[in-house]
């Protein structure tokens, strides 16, 4: 695509028009590469837990089952140590790949329960390693089980729970772009803390980054990491709360997916059986997981955009949900003055062109 000519001169009046950046949502190395290959200017969000699923993730897994049905402090923190090499090295050859352009990376997301084995074999070599009979790892494996995970012990209610998962995770961040730094590369990572809904949480948080930061500063013997803190904004309270959130972050990053299902109460997963007919009978316009509810979903979007930026004038504002690569919701972005959308690799070509549309409508609108 990049050696066709047509698409390259498109893409140059593309640039010289649009406003709003495009990232992309990219989880290993060859995904940033083929990303950046299409024009992507970041990383708007990386999520840690992809290196669980996959080729070449029996290990890293099989550790991160040991850590989340550990059951003392002592089991867990054994754990994340062996663990840390895997995260750091995942992060730091992602890093490497962005050379310098800014990679948005979500603390661990999901709810642990989706990482426990079901595989009778599996289970033993865990009980195995931890050195407990199948009878107490099959309580303690109940013990995690949610009725609704989505709203369960998952993103920051981890971090708050167990703050050496936060721990780990930031180090690895710090310490993989420290080294990279330490020869002669760039590297701008961004901790984003996902499932928020106050300062408070942000605060609690900040302290293990900021006592983190001063360790790998003294431990790689540097005077600076430069790196961002900031938030994903997906709970309807953090939207509204945005003002003081602003206190504590530096950029907020709206996770669109998640804040529709819970503006609507619709689970993504479970639409199929009446959203069809929802819109067959025009009850809605269309899909709201496809194209941003504007009026909806986007007036929670607009009052975090400007509450947040009423505290902190500069604040870094992006979307990193599926939204990112549809061009109603790009230009929707761009009037709310965002600095960027992010999008999955292959669609980041349909989002600066979004962009650029946008930005050529609002002269005509002067």
């Amino acid at each position: 695509l990049n050696k066709n000519k047509s698409y390259q001169s498109l893409m140059k009046l593309v640039e010289k028009a649009k406003v709003l950046g495009v990232r992309t949502n990219a989880d290993n190395p060859k995904d940033a590469m083929q990303a950046a290959y299409f024009g992507a200017e970041g990383i708007g969000l990386f999520r840690t837990e992809h290196m669980f699923y996959g080729e070449g993730s029996e290990k890293p897994l099989f550790l991160l089952r040991k850590m989340i049905m550990s059951d003392t402090l002592k089991e867990r923190k054994s754990a994340l140590d062996e663990l840390f090499k895997f995260v750091k090295k995942d992060i730091k050859a992602t890093l490497e790949v962005m050379d310098g352009k800014p990679v948005t990376i979500r603390l661990l997301d999901p709810p642990l329960h989706e990482f426990v084995p079901h595989d009778k074999e599996k289970l033993m070599a865990l009980s195995k390693e931890l050195g407990v009979s199948m009878s107490i790892l099959n309580r303690r494996i109940l013990a995690l089980h949610e009725n609704n995970p989505m709203l369960g012990h998952r993103g920051v209610r981890l971090g708050i729970s167990y703050p050496e998962i936060t721990e780990m995770q930031v180090r690895a961040i710090l310490e993989a772009a420290g080294e990279l730094i330490k020869n002669g590369k760039h590297a701008m990572p961004e901790i984003m803390v996902p499932v928020t809904m106050g300062k408070h949480e942000l605060r609690h948080q900040k302290e293990i980054v900021d006592r983190v930061y001063s360790e790998t500063l003294k431990k790689l013997k540097l005077k600076k990491i430069a790196y961002l803190y900031g938030t994903m904004i997906e709970i309807p309270r953090a939207a509204l709360k945005a003002d003081s959130m602003a206190e504590v972050a530096d950029f907020f990053s709206f996770g669109t997916n998640d804040l529709t299902q819970m503006s609507f109460g619709f689970s993504r997963d479970d639409i199929g059986g009446f959203l069809p007919k929802y819109l067959d009978l025009k009850l809605l316009p269309d899909d709201p997981f496809v194209t941003i509810d504007q009026s909806g979903v986007g007036e929670l979007i607009k009052i975090g955009v400007e509450r947040g930026r009423s505290t902190k004038p500069k604040l870094k504002v992006g979307i990193c949900g599926e939204h990112g690569g549809d061009a109603e919701s790009v230009k929707f972005c761009h009037r709310l003055g965002m600095n960027y959308v992010s999008c999955s690799p292959y669609r980041v070509p349909i989002a600066r062109l979004a962009a650029a549309q946008a930005a050529i409508e609002d002269k005509k609108a002067l």
